[in-house]
């Protein structure tokens, strides 16, 4: 069911009536419900996953299909870093110069 019910939730008990003609064959039974607000917010969050996700596959898809020439190999692989610290700043929502790189010894 797409959508939201409109419902009546009792403040002392907590009963949740939605407005119905009755037909006498009511039967109660438990439901869960969210509230509006926390599906929202829900979907909001999957969204920012969702294009996280893609553009971290997008960057690994650019990592698998890179072939570079046997002269090429540093300066494909420092692309690509720099590639991946933007998208980390992005992800983390800072400038990219603000991911910091860490360096190991050689």
């Amino acid at each position: 069911m797409n959508g939201y019910v409109d419902a009546w939730q009792c403040i002392g008990c907590g009963r949740i009536e939605a407005p119905e003609t009755c037909m006498g064959v009511c039967e109660d039974r438990k439901v869960r419900f969210v509230y509006a607000d926390e599906h929202d917010r829900t979907l909001a969050a999957l969204a920012l996953a969702l294009r996280r996700a893609e553009a971290s596959e997008a960057l690994v898809q650019r990592l698998a299909c890179t072939h570079p020439h046997g002269d090429r190999f540093e300066s494909a692989f420092r692309a690509l870093q720099t590639q991946a610290r933007t998208l980390l700043a992005s992800l983390r929502g800072h400038a990219p110069e603000a991911v910091q790189t860490r360096t190991r010894p050689r």
